[in-house]
This record gives structure tokens, sequence and C-alpha cells, in this order.
């Protein structure tokens, strides 16, 4: 399967085939978490099966029984050597007194759960344990799965009355696998697969691959919303707190993430396969990388400046970087590795296929206090700018309403000039500026200083401002100077 999913390490290269996707609940007998006792009955209980409740049980080994009430609809399935016995009521350890035992309802487990599925590369490592870490559209079963139900184990799966059909690949089930789809839909009209399977949902195994090298969508776009109220169900639809100020949203995903995300857009000779292995043998194969998670996913984005429908979105390759639970997951080394693998989709896209891409990170704690201060000596020098520009305008106003008086030394304001008898104006050439030479004229004191202080005076008018400068006022000198 190439829709998507965390990497792994030593794993990569098993790419080709499907993805395998294990149903973890089961209706055994024999399993303790199946009863509200937390433990399977004893010889002096009393078995009690809610009688409206459909379901199909599996029994593993023989037990004695007191008393069982059994449900108008169900099935026990017998592995060789199991069977009930009538118990003789004599005390045993562990079990002195019966008491009312009661099997939970099954149909609690519906098919759009992520939390019910486990997801690996090859039968080899269900067998191991070795489960993905996937995004949450992507740990129900996508299009082209291979779905496994675990052998000798009996269930009951609720596909959603409102979904009218649910792709795979294949379906394993009670020592069975399923490759088409008319032997599945003869099982699914039998007892046992109606026990098994509720919901007016229905299932279809196309035994189809992924023919797309650049890879194939999922699938659960559609089934988005009910993944994460399902899974987020107990939780009482909360995601869980993160140590990043500015988390990132993958597509696909139902909580918000510490790391770093890159899009890109690629041309027709882009390989998704060869891709990943290229990821595997440059980055993720080395030591100071084992910390992250990556997801490599094939996914349907909308332009940003484009109000666009999922039909028309363009598709990418989403990565997705994430720190292990076993980090302090603030994503700064998840945002390190994406940072090195732009670096090379910057340098060496064309060779890989990739025409286009963007890198998206999270921001920490310590980066943003960084840039908080940043912000505060901003503000700080603002703050000041604008207490300044008050001060001048009240000190202006002051002086124009009259309230204050403005003392200017004459000596500093120096002009000369004359009218003609006749009242033609005739301009200087001259310009005096005590600045640059006092004329020979300007009376100084002792010490070479204009000895006195000539006063102009603001006055505020209803018409207007008028200003009335003495050196250009009525009876004005040079000796007042």
């Amino acid at each position: 399967m190439k829709s998507g999913y965390f990497i792994s390490f030593g794993l990569l290269f098993q790419l080709s085939s499907a993805l395998y996707r294990q149903w973890i609940p089961d209706t055994n007998f024999n399993n303790n978490t199946n009863w509200d006792k937390g433990r399977i009955p004893c010889k002096n209980d009393r078995v009690l099966f809610h009688q409206d409740k459909s379901l199909s049980i599996f029994m593993q080994s023989p037990l004695e029984l007191m008393e069982m009430y059994l449900p108008l609809d169900g099935e026990f399935i017998l592995s060789h050597g199991a069977g009930f016995a009538a118990s003789d009521g004599q005390s045993v350890s562990g079990c002195e007194r019966g008491e009312d035992i009661t099997f939970k309802d099954p149909s609690q487990y519906k098919w759009y759960d992520p939390k019910y599925w486990h997801t690996t590369l090859s039968m080899s490592d269900l067998e191991n344990e070795k489960h993905l870490f996937i995004l949450d559209e992507e740990r129900v079963p996508c299009q082209y799965d291979d779905v496994i139900f675990r052998p000798e184990t009996s269930f009951r799966v609720d596909l959603d009355s409102d979904i009218q059909n649910i792709n795979v690949k294949t379906i394993s089930l009670m020592n069975m696998t399923f490759a088409s789809n008319e032997e599945f839909a003869e099982y699914m009209w039998s007892n046992t697969g109606k026990l098994q399977f509720q919901g007016n949902g229905s299932i279809t195994v196309t035994n189809a691959k992924c023919e797309d090298k650049s890879g194939c969508d999922c699938g659960n776009f559609g089934n988005h919303r009910r993944i994460c109220s399902n899974l987020q169900k107990e939780s009482g639809s909360q995601c869980s707190e993160l140590i990043c100020t500015n988390p990132l949203k993958p597509l696909g995903h139902c909580c918000d993430i510490c790391g770093a995300i890159i899009y890109f857009e690629y041309g027709p000779e882009f390989d998704l396969e060869l891709y990943q292995a290229h990821l595997f043998e440059s980055f993720l194969s080395l030591n100071k990388y084992q910390g992250v998670r990556t997801s490599v996913t094939k996914v349907y984005k909308k332009q940003s400046s484009k109000k666009t429908v999922l039909a028309d979105a363009a598709p990418h390759i989403q990565i997705v970087f994430i720190d292990n639970e076993t980090e302090s997951a603030t994503g700064r080394l998840a945002a390190a590795l994406a940072q090195d693998v732009m670096g090379v989709i910057t340098t060496q896209g064309d060779k890989l296929g990739i025409t286009n891409a963007e890198l998206q990170e999270s921001t920490n704690s310590e980066q943003q206090a960084g840039r908080n201060m940043n912000d505060g000596e901003i503000i700080a020098t603002v703050a000041g700018v604008v207490i300044a520009v008050l001060l001048s305008g009240s000190l202006v106003f002051l002086i124009i309403s009259g309230r204050m008086r403005v003392n200017v030394p004459l000596c500093l304001i120096y002009l000369k000039s004359y009218f003609t008898s006749n009242h033609e104006v005739t301009i200087d050439n001259e310009f005096s500026n005590v600045t640059f030479g006092s004329p020979s004229n300007l009376p100084h004191d002792s010490n070479g200083i204009c000895s006195g202080e000539q006063i102009i005076n603001i006055v505020a008018h209803q018409s207007g401002t008028n200003i009335m400068n003495p050196a250009f006022g009525q009876g004005f000198d040079e000796e007042n100077c």
C-alpha cells in the first residue's frame, strides 16, 4: 500500500506489498477483558449474556459452570476439546462463592475506530508485534490493504449503518482468506457472517493493487470526521496538550502535532517507493534521527490562494516529522530532520521528480520566548515614540494657547533690511548672522555676547494664530540688542 505511513527503521524496502491491518478486539469466551469482573467465569459463577445482543463466541477450553443465561441470537464456536460441563458446586481456591458475571456488550467496536487496528508491513511483523505508526485517517484499513481477523477468534464489528461500502484488497478470518468478492459476499450472508458484522455497511473485496507509481490515496477522506470522533470518544473529543506553541495539523490526522511537515508537488517521473528508499538511505538510517517518526502520504491539498473543492485540489506528497513519544515531544529533532530533507529537495529536487516544495515547522517554547522578547522591545520603542509625540504636541498647544511664553535671544535672529523713500523694496546682498560673525553695529556686552533678550509672543486669535515678532514689529532697531 503506497498511500502513507510512519516509517520504521529496517522496514522500508518491503513497501511494494500492501499494508496488513489486523483487528484487535475479539469476543472470545476465555478473554478476561470481555467480562465485567475482569476475569473469566469460574465454576460457581452465574454467567449472564445480554439477551438482546447478538454475538458469536469462540471457546478455547472446557469450562464448568453453575448457571448460564444465553442471548436470543448467538452462537458458540468450540475449539478442539472445548465445551461446557455442569459444576458440582464445591468450593475451590479463588472461587469460594459464586457471583454474577456478565459478558460485555460486543457491539461497541466500530470499524472506523483507529484504536481497534494494528498496522504492519508483513505477516511476520504481525507475529512479532512490529506495528507501524501512521496518521489517524490511515489507521483504519485503506482501499488497497489486506485485512486480518486473528485465527481462532470470534469478533463483532460495527460497519456503521450509514456507510454504503468499504473497499479492501483481501480479508482473512476464521482461518480463511477471501480474495474474491463473490466468495466473501456469500460468507457475509451466512449466520456466522451476520453475527460477526453488524450494520448496513458492506465490505467489497477487490484484490486490487495500487498501479500509480506516485502512490494512491487511502480512500478514507470522506470518513475523516467519523474516524476522529470514534478515536476521541473516550477522551471527550480532546487532543493531548502539546509543548510547542504553534503546532501543525497534518492532512489526515485528528490532532495537531509538534514537528514539521513538507508538502511537495511532483512530475510524471516521480516514484513514491524510490523516494521512500531515498529517505531511508539518506536520513532515517542515521543514528541521530532514530528519535523521529516519519509519515509519507499522498494527499489532495487545496491551494491556499484558491477556494477549491477536493475534486479540484492538487495531489501532493505530505511528509510528516514528529518526535517519538519517548522524546520530549517538542518537535525540535523532527524539525532538524525536516530541514535536512528540505535542503536535498531544494538542491536535487529535479532529479527526484519534485517540482515544488514547502516546509512548515512548529515553534517550541524557547523559540517563542525569544520572539516575545523581540516583540517587547519593538512595543517599548513604539510606546516611547508615542509618548514623545504626545509631549511635543502638548508643549505646542500650551505655547499656541498663550499659557506658555518662550524667550528667544534676539541676537540669534538678525536680518538687515530697509525700505526706500518711494516704498520700493531694496534687498541688501549681505546677510549677517552672529553664528558666522556679527556686524560692527551690533551691540555686545563685555563678554562679547548679546546682552539682552527679546520676547517672541505667540497669541491665538479667533481668525487664526498670529506670530508677533519684535524683529519685524514697529519701533524695533538695532540698539535694542
